[in-house]
């Protein structure tokens, strides 16, 4: 069984910075690529951005790119989301995900409870 455990969220100003991590276990967390996604009230889920535990792949959706970094620690099984220039738009709740595949389409098996992050304008 795989449990990820999201923590971080928080209100900041547009323009400011907030780091949201995960902490990732269970016997086959190795197997999977790791990703953030995330859910504004009455949208869909949109995928952030992914990582492989290597830390040499990264993917991330037009939205972020060049504003938010995701890293991870595989030695401790942690994901980071380093989230910079923040917009009102990005509110929503952040979802840690493992994903079954590395890629813009993402296959889910297992998420978190989710943070919220909130920006104000």
């Amino acid at each position: 069984q795989v449990r990820l455990v999201e923590s971080g969220g928080g209100l900041v100003q547009a323009g400011g910075s907030l780091r949201l991590s995960c902490a990732a276990s269970g016997r086959t967390i190795s197997n999977y690529a790791m990703d953030w996604f995330r859910q504004a009230p009455g949208k869909e889920r949109e995928f952030v951005a992914a990582i492989d535990w290597s830390g040499s792949t990264t993917i991330y959706a037009d939205s972020v790119k060049g504003r938010f970094t995701i890293s991870v620690d595989n030695p401790k099984k942690m994901v980071f989301l380093q989230m910079n220039s923040l917009k009102p738009e990005d509110t929503a709740v952040y979802y840690c995900a493992a994903d079954t595949q590395l890629g813009l389409t993402p296959n889910y098996d297992y998420w978190g409870q989710g943070t919220q992050v909130t920006v104000s304008s």
